[in-house]
């Protein structure tokens, strides 16, 4: 399978190339970041640059997993240059090379029509893609992401983490999807979707990414 990739250095993207070593790989990216592998290939650039650098490729599936913080990009518009239009022209530019199938990272809580200005970049992001018509979307809402990021955590994540364990013990049933995650196990289901080729939009939050991580890969799955 041929996979177009942004995000490989992030968090969850980090935790996926461990799940794509049978797979040819194309990884788009502000700076070098991706092991050598056969098969695997990296090309590198500005955001504004990587859907010119998909042209002429052959692509499979398309993997965002891309995502800044505010700590990082306190202006929002570049915020939502970084959250929503590199990853909607990545996602363009996959398709126009062949990508049937398109997998990405948004928020749990994603609104086009939310006050909050962050859930709304991430609502409208996924409206965008919805619009591109892929054979296949999938859209991946964890909640709070447990694992190493070193110091670029701010403390408000970084205590919401250390205390998850509490706060994962209150939220049941519907209130699960706030709940922390491993982005292990975020990465461990995405890699599971790979196999899937049943036409539609699935949108998966955690109890579903828990359970996806925990089965076996299947093919042609929903």
């Amino acid at each position: 399978m041929r996979i177009a990739l942004i995000g490989s250095s992030g968090l969850i993207g980090s935790h996926l190339l461990g799940h794509l070593g049978k797979h040819e790989l194309l990884s788009l990216s502000r700076r070098a970041t991706l092991p050598e592998r056969d098969g695997w290939r990296e090309k590198l650039g500005s955001m504004e640059e990587w859907p010119a650098m998909l042209a002429g490729e052959r692509i499979d599936v398309a993997i965002a997993t891309i995502g800044t913080t505010r700590a990082k990009t306190p202006d929002w518009e570049a915020y939502e240059a970084i959250d929503r239009h590199a990853v909607v022209n990545f996602a363009r530019a996959a398709k126009a090379a062949g990508a049937r199938h398109l997998i990405v990272v948004s928020s749990s809580m994603a609104n086009a029509g939310s006050s909050n200005r962050y859930l709304k970049i991430k609502g409208l992001m996924e409206e965008d893609l919805k619009a591109l018509g892929f054979q296949r979307l999938d859209i991946v809402r964890p909640g709070l992401l447990r694992g190493d990021r070193g110091p670029e955590r701010r403390f408000k994540e970084r205590l919401g983490i250390l205390i998850s364990p509490v706060t994962n013990l209150l939220l049941r049933g519907p209130l699960e999807k706030f709940q922390a995650i491993d982005a292990s196990v975020v990465a461990e289901a995405m890699a599971k979707m790979l196999s899937w080729s049943k036409p539609g939009t699935r949108v998966h939050h955690n109890r579903d990414l828990r359970a996806r991580a925990a089965k076996p890969a299947r093919v042609n799955g929903v």
